[in-house]
């Protein structure tokens, strides 16, 4: 268990070594310094969760020195020690940031119970901080599936939550869930009540990337206008997921690696060194093997972070699940838009059983979010799913839908639904009605895409 750091600021050597041995009985780790220019060396240095500052100091008084510790960490709790009838100057220090003031001579029981309170409002501060990072209540996140594939998985995730693991290697195309599965395996863990953090390590530039993961001193470089914890620190006894690991650079990625041997570090620009427990799980969508051939990837970071693989399986590999999380978004979406969709027409069913979701679960979710926003029937229809999908279904009118040109594949999806449009429109002559049954839309489906992409003013 961590011991609460206390830094002792006076003058008087007595006075320093007295509450030092006092303190250290109470089970504190304490520094101390004579003056106030140690004062603030050391609070760079250590770190304490508590400072015990007299405000008559040689050289930099007191309130100078509550003045530049607020500059450099606003949340560091600070004590005032003042001379009798100094009860003005410890207001003042007091509108300035302390938290309390204790007059000299002091009784060492009631300045062990200031102590004690102060403490608890820096636990309370650094909660608050650490809830800030946080993105779910401390429960799992409901995961659907009943194929064959998702059963052997909660099997897998289960055994990996209840294990000590520190790494895990989550792999699978876009869409699949990577970080739906990193959070239940957090929060079916005993980390669950501390941080879960997130950080996509392709959005962040590679500059910055070491900044996020390991935190800054003050001065480390030209915009470190401020001492900034990184996110392994603020995550100590959670998780922290790396979303497309992939795509880390390699320079990058040898840091990662140092880290991962005995989870130390040291802030960019520090030289205190850091231990935590955190557990990391990665996530990628790249074949990590070809990436390590084609020497964009590091072997030993492979090998390193995939003690515990975890492969998710493409949508159209379980199509039993398709359905149940169909009409699990469609909850979702009847509470947040306030409708009252009741099932999914049988039509429709078949369409999206039979269609193959390049973008997974993430295009489900999507295509069920925009057909609940534009129906208006307590069904699911086939005219309320895009054209992608209703493609391969039997025409309304006399041309069989064969006839129509698909883009090639890879085209963009709205690309693929305004040529289908497009065609529709030209070969019944900007017939809107022919043209909607041309592709089993409803009129006032088909006269929506149409505006969407600008062939209807």
């Amino acid at each position: 268990m961590k011991r609460n750091k206390i830094l002792v600021v006076d003058d008087e050597h007595l006075i320093r070594w007295s509450l030092e041995q006092n303190l250290k009985k109470q089970g504190f780790e304490v520094v101390t310094a004579g003056s106030g220019e140690d004062a603030l060396r050391l609070a760079r240095e250590e770190e304490p969760d508590l400072v015990l500052l007299d405000i008559q100091l040689p050289g930099i008084s007191g309130i100078e020195v509550l003045e530049r510790l607020k500059d450099h960490d606003e949340e560091v709790v600070v004590i005032m020690v003042t001379a009798h009838g100094g009860l003005e100057t410890a207001v003042n220090a007091m509108r300035i940031g302390a938290h309390d003031y204790i007059s000299k001579p002091f009784n060492l029981d009631e300045l062990s119970i200031i102590i004690k309170k102060a403490l608890e409002t820096s636990d309370l501060k650094r909660e608050v901080a650490r809830l800030r990072y946080e993105t779910k209540k401390s429960i799992p996140p409901n995961i659907i599936g009943f194929s064959r594939h998702m059963k052997y998985l909660m099997e897998v995730l289960d055994k990996v939550a209840r294990s000590e693991a520190s790494t895990v290697l989550v792999q699978g195309e876009s869409g699949t869930g990577k970080e739906l599965v990193a959070k239940w395996i957090h929060y079916s863990s005993n980390r669950a009540e501390r941080p879960f953090i997130a950080i996509n390590c392709a959005a962040v530039p590679a500059t910055l990337l070491e900044s996020e993961l390991f935190g800054h001193e003050k001065g480390a470089f030209t915009d470190a206008k401020a001492t900034k914890k990184g996110l392994f620190e603020l995550a100590d006894g959670g998780s922290v997921f790396l979303d497309e690991i992939g795509d880390m650079e390699m320079g990058m990625q040898a840091k990662l690696l140092r880290f991962l041997e005995d989870r130390t570090f040291r802030r960019i620009g520090g030289g205190r060194v850091f231990t935590v427990d955190v557990r990391i799980i990665s996530a990628t969508n790249k074949d990590l093997q070809k990436a390590i051939e084609e020497k964009t990837f590091r072997n030993d970071l492979y090998y390193r972070l995939q003690v515990i693989p975890i492969f998710l399986p493409p949508l159209r590999e379980r199509r039993e699940d398709i359905i149940p999380l169909a009409k699990h978004f469609i909850e979702i979406y009847n509470r947040d838009f306030n409708k009252k969709v009741q099932g999914i027409a049988a039509m429709a069913e078949r369409m999206m059983h039979d269609y193959n979701w390049p973008g997974n679960v993430r295009e489900l979710k999507n295509v069920i979010e925009r057909a609940i926003i534009l129906g208006n029937d307590e069904t699911l229809l086939l005219e309320n799913l895009p054209l992608e999908i209703t493609a391969g279904a039997a025409p309304q009118g006399d041309e069989p839908m064969a006839a129509f040109r698909l883009p090639p594949e890879g085209i963009d999806i709205e690309e693929v639904e305004k040529d289908l449009i497009r065609q529709a429109l030209e070969c019944t002559e900007w017939n809107q009605s022919k043209a909607a049954k041309k592709l089993n839309l409803g009129i006032d489906a088909f006269r929506y895409r149409m505006k969407k992409f600008g062939y209807l003013k």
